[in-house]
């Protein structure tokens, strides 16, 4: 039992010897690995404070050089400037020296005008003692003041002047005259055989031919309800008198017309007339006459070459085809006017589509001109204005009878080719009385200027002559009378055409051989 314990103890004190032994080999092996590290570490950290310290020294060189690099490059910049400033201190230098010797020579120019100066001051006392002496002789000569020489002289210069004045007055006027009347005929002769146009003369009364009388009868219906239905749809009065086989349909409103003649005529084929059948036709007739307003408008945009129009605007200038003015038809006018005014844009160099478009549409007023009041080239241009046309066609449209100043080259041409258009023989008409109430006028407004003896309108209305009493107008006077009674003449009246106001001054000597 004893050596049972002993040997356990023996055992115990061997694991403990062994424990220790473990113990201190493990420390001694973990102290040498931490050197082995902290070796390690300090040896990288050599490493990298030599490198560090070599890319130091790398920057620094490089540094030194960029230094020395820029410093030899301002001092190339600096040497650069100074010679530079060196130059222009010498330049300066030359220019002081050239203004010193410009300096003296203004002193010595000076000096000699100063000297001329006084020699003309001495050469002027003297010429004005002459001219006293010689102006007190000439009063004494000729017995009369230096004022009333001088009125005399001025008035008699006054007089030359004014004679001499009106002479290259007329001299110029005449030759501007030819020129432009020359250039003018050729380009509206080439204009005009450009153009061929068929007018067709328009009343305020259309005829419908029935088949026969028995038709009349029956157009007015039983105590005339039928002719009344006709009139209060249509807007127009029927004329049943005594022309055999015929109606007579009158109306100042061509459309209403139009659209009256076309039932009634649809009427009288079929032969059932009743208010009911004539509401109907009337108003099948109405639509037709809407279409052919729309068609004629669209027409004439296709034979012009003119798009992009606002629809109303196409039907306003459609309606134009049952509008007539002085007899002639307002929309084969405006067509017209639109070729006439494109050649003579091209002719003088202008806006071929502006001015065709504003002969197109210069009286595209008349086509309202009973819904609107004022001028119709006014009316016209706000109409234009409102369906957004260019505002130099606008322009065109208001200043075509001078409402308003023309103001472009186009606009002149469109007043131009209105002239042409209306002024071609046969174009136009008008009545009787009208035409004896123009001439009248034109005579009446001559008259009314001082000085004219006697004014005679010839020519059909379009030449004013006029005789003046040569006493009282003198040869320039006459020229201004001419352009005032034009003028009077624009603003005063109406007139197809343009009227040619010619003043005649003569003097009359006659004596008698006894």
């Amino acid at each position: 039992m004893f050596y049972g314990e002993r040997l356990i103890v023996v055992e115990i004190v061997l694991l403990l010897i062994v424990g220790a032994l473990s113990f201190a080999l493990g420390y001694l092996t973990y102290k040498t690995r931490q050197r082995d590290k902290l070796r390690a570490a300090q040896e990288e950290a050599d490493r990298i404070l030599e490198e560090n310290k070599a890319k130091a020294r790398d920057i620094v060189l490089a540094a030194k050089d960029e230094a020395l690099k820029i410093r030899n490059a301002a001092g190339v910049e600096v040497e650069r400037r100074r010679r530079e400033l060196q130059k222009q201190e010498e330049r300066i230098q030359r220019r002081l020296e050239t203004l010193d010797g410009r300096l003296e020579r203004l002193d010595a120019r000076e000096k000699r005008l100063a000297q001329r100066q006084s020699k003309l001051d001495k050469d002027a006392a003297e010429a004005e003692n002459l001219l006293e002496r010689r102006r007190a002789e000439l009063e004494r000569v000729s017995g009369l003041s230096s004022e009333e020489a001088k009125s005399l002289l001025l008035d008699e210069v006054a007089k030359e002047s004014r004679q001499e004045m009106a002479r290259l007055i007329r001299e110029a006027e005449a030759r501007a005259e030819a020129e432009a009347e020359r250039r003018a005929g050729k380009i509206i002769a080439t204009v005009i055989e450009r153009v061929a146009s068929d007018y067709v003369s328009e009343a305020v009364v259309t005829t419908v031919p029935l088949p026969n009388d028995e038709m009349k009868g029956r157009v007015i219906g039983r105590q005339g309800r039928n002719i009344r239905a006709i009139e209060e749809a249509t807007g127009v009065d029927l004329i049943v008198d005594d022309t055999p086989e015929a109606i007579t349909i009158s109306s100042f409103d061509p459309v209403r017309r139009e659209v009256a003649r076309l039932a009634l005529s649809r009427l009288v084929q079929d032969g059932r007339i009743h208010p009911g059948r004539i509401e109907k036709e009337v108003k099948r007739a109405r639509n037709e006459v809407e279409a052919i307003i729309q068609e004629a408008g669209e027409n004439a945009l296709v034979e012009l070459g003119i798009h992009r129009l606002h629809p109303e605007l196409v039907k306003l200038i459609g309606r134009l085809k049952y509008r007539t003015s002085y007899g002639q038809n307002q929309l084969a006018h405006s067509i017209e006017t639109a070729h006439i005014a494109g050649m003579l844009a091209a002719e003088l160099g202008g806006d071929v589509r502006v001015a065709k478009m504003g002969g197109l549409l210069h009286d595209i007023g008349k086509a309202v001109s009973h819904e609107n009041d004022g001028p119709h080239a006014k009316v016209g241009a706000e109409i234009a204005r409102r369906y957004k046309v260019p505002e130099p066609v606008a322009h065109c449209i208001e200043a075509h009878h001078h409402e308003v100043e023309p103001e472009t080259l186009e606009a002149v041409i469109v007043a131009a080719a209105d002239a042409i258009s209306g002024a071609r023989p046969g174009a136009r008409r008008e009545s009787l009385e009208s035409y004896i109430r123009r001439v009248t006028a034109l005579e009446e407004i001559a008259k009314s200027f001082r000085g004219v003896q006697e004014a005679f309108a010839i020519q059909a209305g379009r030449e004013l002559r006029i005789i003046v009493r040569p006493d009282v107008v003198d040869d320039y006077g006459i020229i201004q009378l001419s352009k005032e009674i034009a003028k009077k003449v624009e603003e005063n009246l109406e007139y197809p055409g343009q009227i040619k106001v010619l003043v005649i001054r003569e003097s009359r000597a006659a004596e008698y051989a006894k």
